[in-house]
């Protein structure tokens, strides 16, 4: 569906139930809600799943006025936004890589609208992505030699209908404190991070930060575990969901 919002028209899917609790689903950076494909049939027996293509990604338009639109704030916004088309006052988070900091903006300004939180790979500080990429590579030779193979990634998660307004909408990382929010996550709060993620430092500090926060290492995963690891990282966020009781 799409549904209009400040200056965009977002591409939304929802998957499953609206009888079950509602799971919003942020993807990595430069992804898609493609991305997803895999992990949402996966979930909706216990979920509704909405995934969102973020302003300017996917099938959503870009920002009327960049500067002033691409922003975690506005993206936060267009969360409630589309949350408020579907009729869906409260919902749980999953978020990976660089999803999960405009996942950690939403929390932390629209803390009534969340019920929990499972952000992988989470970081507040400027992203290493050489490092990243090298950590990947070293968990996926030791997956290898383990005989865990990685599945293909899903068809079209990098496919955008406004490849030029990409990069504006990644810039919105430069434009707000995700470290000065921390405290301010005070649902039960997942962090999952691979091993050889160098985003393993900041999200161990997130962690011992927010309130009612743990953290669990994902080992032999570098920085995108829902696309290397995709068996771990969704048995890691159902265990978290086990002890909720959702």
């Amino acid at each position: 569906m799409k549904v209009e919002v400040d200056g965009a028209t977002l591409y939304v899917e929802v998957d499953g139930s609206k009888t079950r609790p509602a799971l919003l689903l942020w993807p990595p950076g430069r992804c898609t809600l493609r991305v997803w494909d895999d992990q949402v049939p996966r979930l909706t027996g216990r979920f509704r799943t909405v995934r969102i293509d973020v302003r300017g990604l996917g099938r959503s338009s870009p920002s009327a006025d960049p500067e002033t639109q691409c922003t975690f704030e506005q993206y936060a916004k267009d969360a409630c936004d589309v949350l408020d088309h579907l009729g869906i006052e409260r919902c749980h988070v999953w978020s990976q890589s660089w999803g999960s900091r405009p996942a950690i903006a939403f929390c932390a300004l629209h803390p009534d609208r969340v019920i929990s939180a499972a952000l992988y790979a989470a970081n507040t500080e400027e992203a290493d992505v050489p490092a990243q990429r090298e950590g990947s590579k070293a968990a996926a030779a030791i997956r290898r030699e383990a005989g865990i193979e990685s599945s293909p990634p899903p068809k079209g998660f990098f496919d955008h209908d406004y490849p030029e307004a990409v990069d504006a909408t990644m810039a919105a990382t430069r434009k707000f404190d995700l470290a000065a929010v921390v405290d301010k996550l005070t649902m039960p709060v997942l962090i999952g991070t691979g091993s050889h993620d160098p985003n393993l430092v900041s999200s161990r500090v997130i962690a011992a930060t927010a309130p009612n926060a743990r953290l669990a290492v994902l080992e032999n995963v570098g920085h995108n575990s829902m696309l290397e690891h995709p068996e771990l990282a969704l048995r890691t966020f159902l265990e978290f969901h086990d002890g909720l009781g959702t």
